[in-house]
Protein backbone atom coordinates (compact mmCIF):
# COMPACT_ATOMS: atom_id res chain seq x y z
CA UNK A 1 0.00 0.00 0.00
CA UNK A 2 1.59 3.36 -1.05
CA UNK A 3 1.59 6.38 2.14
CA UNK A 4 1.45 9.88 1.47
CA UNK A 5 4.96 11.05 1.95
CA UNK A 6 3.98 14.28 4.01
CA UNK A 7 3.95 13.32 7.30
CA UNK A 8 0.76 14.91 9.11
CA UNK A 9 1.49 18.26 11.05
CA UNK A 10 -0.78 20.08 14.08
CA UNK A 11 -0.20 23.90 13.79
CA UNK A 12 0.30 26.38 17.12
CA UNK A 13 -1.33 29.31 17.75
CA UNK A 14 1.22 31.19 17.59
CA UNK A 15 1.99 30.12 13.99
CA UNK A 16 4.88 27.53 14.55
CA UNK A 17 4.21 24.04 12.93
CA UNK A 18 4.46 20.83 15.30
CA UNK A 19 5.42 17.58 13.83
CA UNK A 20 2.86 14.96 14.83
CA UNK A 21 3.20 11.84 16.13
CA UNK A 22 2.77 9.47 13.24
CA UNK A 23 -0.16 7.20 12.47
CA UNK A 24 0.01 3.59 12.56
CA UNK A 25 -1.80 2.43 8.88
CA UNK A 26 -2.93 -1.07 8.67
CA UNK A 27 -1.35 -2.90 5.63
CA UNK A 28 -2.56 -6.29 5.80
CA UNK A 29 -4.05 -8.63 8.12
CA UNK A 30 -4.90 -12.18 8.15
CA UNK A 31 -6.87 -13.98 10.95
CA UNK A 32 -4.76 -17.26 10.97
CA UNK A 33 -1.25 -17.78 10.61
CA UNK A 34 0.57 -20.34 12.53
CA UNK A 35 3.36 -20.16 14.50
CA UNK A 36 5.90 -23.02 14.20
CA UNK A 37 9.63 -23.96 16.16
CA UNK A 38 12.23 -24.59 13.52
CA UNK A 39 15.24 -26.24 13.81
CA UNK A 40 18.49 -24.25 13.53
CA UNK A 41 19.97 -23.31 10.55
CA UNK A 42 23.36 -25.97 9.81
CA UNK A 43 24.07 -24.35 6.79
CA UNK A 44 24.19 -21.55 4.54
CA UNK A 45 21.72 -23.25 2.13
CA UNK A 46 17.64 -22.22 2.75
CA UNK A 47 15.32 -22.86 4.55
CA UNK A 48 12.36 -26.05 3.51
CA UNK A 49 9.08 -26.47 5.16
CA UNK A 50 9.37 -30.30 5.03
CA UNK A 51 11.86 -30.43 7.87
CA UNK A 52 8.92 -28.97 9.92
CA UNK A 53 6.27 -30.75 11.09
CA UNK A 54 3.69 -28.47 9.59
CA UNK A 55 0.66 -30.48 10.55
CA UNK A 56 2.17 -29.76 14.45
CA UNK A 57 2.27 -25.92 15.41
CA UNK A 58 3.56 -24.23 17.72
CA UNK A 59 0.72 -21.31 17.81
CA UNK A 60 -2.22 -20.08 16.04
CA UNK A 61 -3.54 -16.38 15.99
CA UNK A 62 -3.68 -12.97 14.01
CA UNK A 63 -0.74 -11.34 11.84
CA UNK A 64 -0.72 -7.71 10.92
CA UNK A 65 1.61 -5.85 8.86
CA UNK A 66 1.30 -2.22 10.18
CA UNK A 67 3.50 0.77 9.02
CA UNK A 68 4.26 4.12 11.46
CA UNK A 69 6.72 6.48 9.63
CA UNK A 70 8.93 4.58 8.20
CA UNK A 71 9.08 1.69 10.45
CA UNK A 72 7.07 -1.68 9.15
CA UNK A 73 6.23 -3.81 11.92
CA UNK A 74 4.98 -7.50 11.30
CA UNK A 75 3.03 -8.46 14.91
CA UNK A 76 1.60 -11.85 15.86
CA UNK A 77 -1.38 -11.12 18.55
CA UNK A 78 -3.59 -14.05 20.35
CA UNK A 79 -7.03 -14.24 18.40
CA UNK A 80 -8.99 -13.54 21.93
CA UNK A 81 -7.31 -11.11 23.91
CA UNK A 82 -5.24 -9.31 21.10
CA UNK A 83 -2.38 -10.13 23.34
CA UNK A 84 1.40 -9.53 21.58
CA UNK A 85 2.35 -13.01 21.05
CA UNK A 86 6.15 -12.03 18.61
CA UNK A 87 6.40 -9.28 16.14
CA UNK A 88 9.55 -7.79 13.33
CA UNK A 89 10.50 -5.47 12.43
CA UNK A 90 11.21 -4.20 8.46
CA UNK A 91 13.74 -1.03 8.47
CA UNK A 92 15.28 0.99 5.63
CA UNK A 93 19.23 -0.70 5.48
CA UNK A 94 18.49 -3.33 7.87
CA UNK A 95 17.95 -6.78 6.86
CA UNK A 96 14.84 -8.23 5.58
CA UNK A 97 13.34 -9.76 8.67
CA UNK A 98 11.02 -12.28 6.25
CA UNK A 99 12.59 -14.95 4.23
CA UNK A 100 10.60 -17.69 2.16
CA UNK A 101 11.56 -21.35 2.02
CA UNK A 102 11.77 -22.61 -1.31
CA UNK A 103 9.59 -25.93 -1.56
CA UNK A 104 6.53 -24.01 -0.82
CA UNK A 105 4.96 -20.71 -1.15
CA UNK A 106 2.91 -20.85 2.44
CA UNK A 107 5.76 -20.68 4.18
CA UNK A 108 8.13 -18.10 5.49
CA UNK A 109 10.97 -17.23 8.35
CA UNK A 110 10.27 -14.56 10.34
CA UNK A 111 13.13 -13.27 12.92
CA UNK A 112 11.99 -11.68 15.60
CA UNK A 113 13.23 -9.32 17.83
CA UNK A 114 12.79 -7.87 21.48
CA UNK A 115 13.84 -5.78 23.69
CA UNK A 116 14.85 -7.89 26.92
CA UNK A 117 16.57 -5.99 29.62
CA UNK A 118 18.03 -3.03 28.04
CA UNK A 119 19.32 -5.57 25.19
CA UNK A 120 17.98 -6.49 21.86
CA UNK A 121 17.42 -10.44 21.12
CA UNK A 122 16.35 -12.16 18.33
CA UNK A 123 15.09 -15.46 17.01
CA UNK A 124 13.82 -17.28 14.18
CA UNK A 125 10.31 -19.14 14.04
CA UNK A 126 8.40 -20.44 10.90
CA UNK A 127 5.07 -19.20 9.71
CA UNK A 128 2.77 -20.86 7.13
CA UNK A 129 -1.34 -19.55 5.80
CA UNK A 130 -3.92 -21.60 4.68
CA UNK A 131 -4.11 -19.67 1.35
CA UNK A 132 -1.43 -18.93 -1.35
CA UNK A 133 -3.19 -15.83 -1.79
CA UNK A 134 -2.86 -15.31 1.80
CA UNK A 135 0.84 -15.59 1.47
CA UNK A 136 1.11 -13.23 -1.58
CA UNK A 137 -0.78 -10.41 0.09
CA UNK A 138 1.78 -10.54 2.91
CA UNK A 139 4.79 -10.34 0.34
CA UNK A 140 3.27 -7.50 -1.28
CA UNK A 141 2.41 -5.74 1.65
CA UNK A 142 5.96 -5.99 2.57
CA UNK A 143 6.78 -5.13 -0.89
CA UNK A 144 5.28 -1.58 -1.12
CA UNK A 145 6.16 -0.37 2.07
CA UNK A 146 9.58 -0.78 0.90
CA UNK A 147 8.64 1.29 -2.27
CA UNK A 148 7.16 4.12 -0.38
CA UNK A 149 10.56 4.32 1.52
CA UNK A 150 12.29 4.58 -1.40
CA UNK A 151 10.78 7.29 -3.18
CA UNK A 152 10.98 9.02 0.19
CA UNK A 153 14.53 8.86 -0.24
CA UNK A 154 15.07 9.75 -3.78
CA UNK A 155 12.60 12.79 -3.17
CA UNK A 156 14.86 13.62 0.01
CA UNK A 157 17.90 13.18 -2.27
CA UNK A 158 16.53 15.70 -5.45
CA UNK A 159 15.51 18.54 -2.92
CA UNK A 160 18.97 18.36 -0.87
CA UNK A 161 20.64 18.14 -4.78
CA UNK A 162 18.24 21.83 -5.93
CA UNK A 163 19.30 23.20 -2.68
CA UNK A 164 22.79 22.88 -2.91
CA UNK A 165 22.54 23.67 -6.82
CA UNK A 166 20.17 26.66 -7.07
CA UNK A 167 22.22 30.01 -5.69
CA UNK A 168 20.71 32.40 -8.18
CA UNK A 169 18.01 33.77 -7.23
CA UNK A 170 15.93 35.59 -9.91
CA UNK A 171 12.89 36.96 -7.93
CA UNK A 172 12.06 40.55 -8.53
CA UNK A 173 13.76 43.27 -6.67
CA UNK A 174 11.84 45.86 -4.68
CA UNK A 175 11.10 48.73 -7.51
CA UNK A 176 11.95 46.46 -10.50
CA UNK A 177 8.92 46.12 -13.22
CA UNK A 178 9.29 44.22 -16.20
CA UNK A 179 9.03 44.98 -19.59
CA UNK A 180 7.22 43.16 -22.17
CA UNK A 181 7.43 44.07 -25.87
CA UNK A 182 4.78 42.24 -28.11
CA UNK A 183 5.38 42.24 -31.69
CA UNK A 184 1.44 42.64 -33.14
CA UNK A 185 1.00 41.34 -36.88
CA UNK A 186 -0.47 43.99 -39.16
CA UNK A 187 -4.08 44.09 -40.57
CA UNK A 188 -4.71 41.54 -42.97
CA UNK A 189 -5.42 44.13 -45.86
CA UNK A 190 -2.22 45.81 -45.80
CA UNK A 191 -0.46 42.13 -46.13
CA UNK A 192 0.33 41.12 -49.70
CA UNK A 193 1.01 37.80 -50.83
CA UNK A 194 4.31 37.16 -52.42
CA UNK A 195 1.92 35.31 -55.62
CA UNK A 196 0.27 38.67 -56.14
CA UNK A 197 3.84 40.65 -55.79
CA UNK A 198 5.30 38.34 -58.18
CA UNK A 199 2.40 39.12 -61.11
CA UNK A 200 1.79 35.47 -60.96
CA UNK A 201 -1.89 35.79 -61.55
CA UNK A 202 -1.16 37.84 -64.82
CA UNK A 203 -0.67 36.86 -68.17
CA UNK A 204 2.58 36.31 -69.45
CA UNK A 205 1.76 39.55 -71.72
CA UNK A 206 0.67 41.69 -69.31
CA UNK A 207 4.00 40.51 -67.06
CA UNK A 208 6.29 41.69 -70.30
CA UNK A 209 3.88 44.85 -70.86
CA UNK A 210 2.76 44.20 -74.57
CA UNK A 211 0.64 41.56 -76.08
CA UNK A 212 1.81 39.03 -78.35
CA UNK A 213 -0.45 37.72 -80.63
CA UNK A 214 -0.31 33.88 -80.40
CA UNK A 215 0.13 31.24 -83.72
CA UNK A 216 -2.56 30.15 -84.87
CA UNK A 217 -2.86 26.24 -84.64
CA UNK A 218 -5.06 24.48 -87.21
CA UNK A 219 -6.57 20.92 -86.07
CA UNK A 220 -5.60 17.98 -88.22
CA UNK A 221 -8.44 16.75 -90.07
CA UNK A 222 -10.41 14.24 -89.26
CA UNK A 223 -9.28 10.74 -90.72
CA UNK A 224 -11.23 9.47 -93.76
CA UNK A 225 -13.14 6.56 -93.90
CA UNK A 226 -12.13 3.19 -94.75
CA UNK A 227 -12.67 2.43 -98.33
CA UNK A 228 -13.96 -1.51 -98.98
CA UNK A 229 -11.46 -3.72 -100.56
CA UNK A 230 -11.80 -4.12 -104.19
CA UNK A 231 -12.20 -7.67 -105.12
CA UNK A 232 -9.40 -7.61 -108.95
CA UNK A 233 -10.32 -10.93 -110.45
CA UNK A 234 -7.45 -12.76 -110.78
CA UNK A 235 -6.69 -14.67 -114.31
CA UNK A 236 -6.73 -18.53 -113.20
CA UNK A 237 -3.59 -19.98 -114.59
CA UNK A 238 -5.61 -22.84 -116.22
CA UNK A 239 -7.22 -20.37 -118.88
CA UNK A 240 -6.65 -21.04 -122.02
CA UNK A 241 -6.56 -18.65 -125.01
CA UNK A 242 -8.87 -20.53 -126.72
CA UNK A 243 -11.26 -19.96 -123.54
CA UNK A 244 -10.71 -16.02 -123.44
CA UNK A 245 -11.35 -15.36 -127.21
CA UNK A 246 -14.58 -17.44 -127.10
CA UNK A 247 -15.70 -15.08 -123.74
CA UNK A 248 -14.22 -12.08 -126.10
CA UNK A 249 -16.58 -12.94 -129.14
CA UNK A 250 -19.71 -13.40 -126.96
CA UNK A 251 -19.53 -10.43 -125.39
CA UNK A 252 -18.97 -8.72 -128.89
CA UNK A 253 -22.24 -10.44 -130.13
CA UNK A 254 -23.70 -9.45 -126.69
CA UNK A 255 -23.27 -5.68 -127.37
CA UNK A 256 -24.38 -5.96 -130.65
CA UNK A 257 -27.61 -7.45 -129.98
CA UNK A 258 -28.34 -4.61 -127.20
CA UNK A 259 -27.05 -1.92 -129.93
CA UNK A 260 -29.86 -3.28 -132.54
CA UNK A 261 -32.83 -3.48 -130.39
CA UNK A 262 -31.95 0.09 -129.69
CA UNK A 263 -31.87 1.12 -133.27
CA UNK A 264 -35.14 -0.56 -133.95
CA UNK A 265 -37.31 1.33 -130.78
CA UNK A 266 -35.61 4.30 -132.31
CA UNK A 267 -36.82 3.87 -136.07
CA UNK A 268 -39.47 6.26 -137.71
CA UNK A 269 -42.26 3.60 -138.26
CA UNK A 270 -42.34 2.74 -134.85
CA UNK A 271 -42.66 5.87 -134.17
CA UNK A 272 -45.50 6.88 -136.71
CA UNK A 273 -47.40 3.62 -135.27
CA UNK A 274 -47.00 5.18 -132.13
CA UNK A 275 -48.36 8.55 -133.08
CA UNK A 276 -50.91 7.88 -135.02
CA UNK A 277 -53.91 8.20 -133.23
CA UNK A 278 -56.71 5.41 -132.32
CA UNK A 279 -59.99 6.22 -135.19
CA UNK A 280 -62.06 4.00 -133.13
CA UNK A 281 -63.42 6.52 -131.38
CA UNK A 282 -64.62 8.45 -134.27
CA UNK A 283 -66.30 5.90 -136.21
CA UNK A 284 -68.31 5.08 -133.14
CA UNK A 285 -69.93 8.68 -132.83
CA UNK A 286 -70.65 8.62 -137.07
CA UNK A 287 -72.41 5.15 -136.72
CA UNK A 288 -74.66 6.91 -133.81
Amino acid sequence: MEKEENEPRIQKSGGEIEDAEPIELVLFQVPECYVYIIPPRKSAASYRADEWDVNKWAWEGILKVTSKGEECIIKLEDKSSGELYARAFLRNGEPHPVEPVIDSSRYFVLRIEENIGGRLRHAFIGIGFRERTEAYDFQAALHDHMKYLNKKKTAEEMEQHYQQTSSVDYSLKEGETLVLQIKTNKSDSSVKSKFFEQGLNKSPEERNGRKESLPSIKLPPPPSAPLSPVVTPQKSPTDSPTKLSLEKAFKADLLKTVKEDTEHENSPEDQSTQDVPDDDFGDFQAAG
